[in-house]
C-alpha cells in the first residue's frame, strides 16, 4: 500500500535506505528513464522517449513528464545509459536543455547521442566520456559499473550499481546470443560472480516475458538475408531500423559476396551508419559503397539499397518509393524487397498498406515471421529465468514492459526462487524503497506524458487532443452571427460555414434548418433579456448540438463567432 502522501512531497531517504524511483518505461513499451536515490545523490538510468500512438493525431514524440528531476536537478550526479536506441537516448536532448550534467555511455551509445545533440545544437557535458566494459564511474555515493549484454544494437550494456545499501543490476534491454555477429557474449561470468557476493536489487527487461523458450541468435537473420539476396534477380531493397548496425552488417556482407554495390536512403539510416563506420563498427572493402546517383547507373543485379521505412512510416524513403513519390528511386517489376522487422505495435496497418503497394509495383517482398529475416533483440523466458539465476537477487523489479509483461516477469521470478513479498511491481512515478532486509512502495512523485508537437514542447494536453480527435471524427461547424453590442439583437446571419461535417451543396436543407434553429434560440434569448455573449454561444452551441445529432448521428464541433455591430 502507498502511503498517504501528496504527490511532488516526497522526502529523501534516510540512511541505509536506497529508492529507485521508474519516471517511464513500466506499463508502457518506450521513454525508459528511472532514477537511482540514495542520500542526496541521484544518478540516472537512461532517457529515452516513445513514439506517438494512434489516437494522439499531430503528436510527433511523446516524452517522460521530468518534473521530479528538475526540481531536484541539483542533486543528479550523471546519466548512465545502456544502449543507443529511441527509446533510451530520445529524451536526452531535451532533458539536458534543463539540465547539465554528465552523460556516460560505450563509444557507439555516445556517438549516436553526439548525432541527435547536433540536431539541437546542444553539447555534452564537458564531463561526459565513452566507457568501456569494465570501467566504473563514480557519482556521489554510487559507483557505476558497465557489463556486457547482448541486444540488437553493437554496446548494449546493463549496470552495476554499488551504494551503501547493496549492490543493484540493471540488465539494460537484453537476451543472451550465444553467437553474437560481433563475437561479444554477454559477460556471464560477471553476473555470476555477483551472485556468489550478493545482489539486493536486479532490475530486469520484461519486453519478452510473456514469450516461452529462447530468442534466436542474429545470426540466424543473416543466412536468411544471405539465402535471398543471392537468389535475387535484380535490385534487391532492404529495409531495417537505422540503429541495426548488426543486420546493415550483415547485409552487406551477403552484398559483397553476392559482388553487389551499397547505397543508403533515408537520413536516419545514413547518419548511423556513417557514425557506426567512423568508429570502426563497420568495416568493408573498398568500392562497396556508392552513393544512390551512382549506384541507380550500376546494372541491377549488381545492386543493394539499405533503406528507411520498416515500420512504414508515412515520410520515410520506403514509404515514398512504394507510392511512386521518392525524388529519385521508383520501385520497378523484379525488384525484391525485404522489411527485416517486426511491426511495433499499432504500425501494422502502416506495413500492410507498404506492403501492398510494393506488390502493385511488381516486386517480390519478403516480410513477417516465418522468414527468418527478423528476431527480437529481448530474452524470452528460459533467458529471463538464466538471469535471475546467475544474479540471486534478494529483491526483484521487473522494468521495461506493459503491465501483462511485468506480471509475468514477476511470476517468473517466484518460480525460480525469489522470495514473493520481495517482488515489487511498479508503476511510472512510483517510489521503491529498499534497505538491506526490506523493500517497499513508499510513495509516487509526478510522472506521465509530455507531449511534443513541432517546436512545443508540453503545450498539447488532453483537451487538445480531445479537439483534434473530435475535429477528425467529425470536423467542425463554425456559425457566425452579428448582433448590436449595445440591445444584442441579431443584426445578421447566422452564416454556417462547414468544414470536414458536410459538404455543403449536398446538405442545404440541413443547413437552412440548423439557421433557423439558431435564429429561434437567438429569439428566445431575446426575449430573455440576455445579452452575454458567453451565454449565448452556449446556447447556439447546445440547440445546434441536439439538432445535428438527432438528424446526422455525429458530433462535429460547433464553433460560435459573435461580430459585434
Amino acid at each position: 500500500m502507498l502511503n498517504e502522501l501528496e504527490v511532488g512531497t516526497l522526502v529523501r531517504p534516510g540512511p541505509g535506505k536506497l529508492q529507485f524511483i521508474p519516471l517511464g518505461g513500466l506499463g508502457e513499451i518506450g521513454k525508459n528513464i528511472a532514477a537511482l536515490v540514495y542520500g542526496n545523490d541521484i544518478i540516472l538510468i537512461d532517457c529515452g522517449l516513445a513514439f506517438p500512438e494512434p489516437d494522439m493525431p499531430g503528436i510527433d514524440l511523446v516524452l517522460p513528464d521530468l518534473t521530479y528531476l528538475y526540481e531536484n536537478k541539483d542533486r543528479i550526479r550523471g546519466v548512465f545509459l545502456t544502449h543507443g536506441h529511441e527509446d533510451h537516448i530520445g529524451g536526452l536532448p531535451y532533458f539536458l536543455k534543463q539540465v547539465n550534467v554528465p552523460v556516460y555511455g560505450l563509444r557507439l551509445t555516445l556517438g549516436i547521442v553526439e548525432l541527435k545533440l547536433q540536431e539541437h545544437q546542444i553539447t555534452l557535458h564537458p564531463k561526459s566520456h565513452p566507457v568501456e566494459p569494465g570501467e566504473v564511474i563514480k557519482a556521489g555515493n554510487f559507483s557505476v559499473e558497465f557489463f556486457r549484454v547482448n541486444h540488437s544494437i553493437p554496446d548494449a550494456t546493463g549496470l552495476i550499481i554499488r551504494n551503501p545499501v547493496g549492490t543493484v543490476i540493471h540488465t539494460g534491454d537484453f537476451k543472451f546470443d550465444h553467437t553474437p555477429v560481433d563475437g561479444h557474449v554477454a559477460d556471464f561470468h560477471k553476473l555470476a560472480q555477483l551472485g556468489q557476493e550478493g545482489v539486493l536489487l536486479l532490475l530486469a527487461d520484461s519486453t519478452n516475458a510473456e514469450r516461452p523458450g529462447y530468442t534466436p541468435s542474429e545470426k540466424t537473420v543473416g543466412r536468411a538475408l544471405d539465402n535471398i539476396i543471392s537468389q535475387a534477380p535484380g535490385r534487391v531493397f532492404v529495409a531495417s531500423f537505422a540503429s541495426q548496425v548488426h543486420r546493415v552488417r550483415q547485409v552487406v556482407e551477403s552484398a559483397v559476396r553476392n559482388g553487389r554495390h551499397v547505397a543508403i536512403v533515408g537520413r536516419s539510416m545514413e547518419n548511423v551508419t556513417h557514425k557506426a563506420i567512423e568508429l570502426g563498427y563497420l568495416d568493408f572493402p573498398a568500392g562497396t559503397w556508392m552513393d544512390i546517383d551512382a549506384i541507380l547507373k550500376e546494372p541491377a543485379e549488381k545492386t543493394l539499397i539499405l533503406t528507411t521505412g520498416s515500420q512504414g512510416e508515412p515520410m520515410s524513403a520506403l514509404t515514398r518509393m512504394s507510392t511512386s513519390d521518392h525524388r529519385k528511386v521508383e520501385i520497378l517489376p523484379g525488384d525484391t524487397v525485404i522489411i527485416s522487422a517486426t511491426p511495433i505495435p499499432g504500425n501494422e496497418k502502416l506495413v500492410a498498406r507498404t506492403v501492398d503497394n510494393l506488390y502493385r509495383r511488381g516486386a517480390r517482398v519478403f516480410y513477417g515471421a516465418g522468414t527468418g529475416i527478423h528476431v527480437s533483440g529481448h530474452a524470452c523466458q528460459e533467458e529471463l529465468k538464466l538471469m535471475l539465476n546467475l544474479v540471486r537477487p534478494k529483491f526483484f523489479a521487473p522494468v521495461h514492459g506493459e503491465y501483462r509483461h511485468l506480471i509475468h516477469h514477476a511470476q517468473l521470478a517466484r518460480d525460480v526462487g525469489v522470495e514473493p513479498n520481495h517482488v515489487l511491481i511498479g508503476d511510472n512515478g512510483n517510489v521503491m524503497e529498499f534497505t538491506k532486509e526490506s523493500a517497499n512502495i513508499i510513495g509516487q512523485v509526478t510522472s506521465g506524458k509530455v507531449l511534443v508537437d513541432g517546436t512545443g514542447i508540453g503545450d498539447v494536453g488532453n483537451i487538445v487532443l480531445r479537439d483534434r480527435k473530435q475535429l477528425s471524427n467529425d470536423g467542425i461547424l463554425i456559425v457566425v452571427v452579428g448582433m448590436d453590442s449595445q440591445s444584442g439583437l441579431l443584426v445578421s446571419g447566422p452564416d454556417l460555414v462547414s468544414r470536414g461535417f458536410v459538404y455543403v451543396r449536398e446538405s442545404e436543407a440541413l443547413l437552412d434548418e440548423a439557421r433557423h434553429r439558431v435564429k429561434t434560440a437567438l429569439a428566445n434569448l431575446e426575449g430573455q433579456g440576455l445579452n452575454e455573449w458567453s451565454a449565448i454561444k452556449s446556447a447556439v452551441r447546445d440547440t445546434l448540438g441536439r439538432f445535428l445529432w438527432e438528424k446526422t448521428k455525429r458530433r462535429p464541433m460547433i464553433l460560435p463567432i459573435i461580430m459585434e455591430v
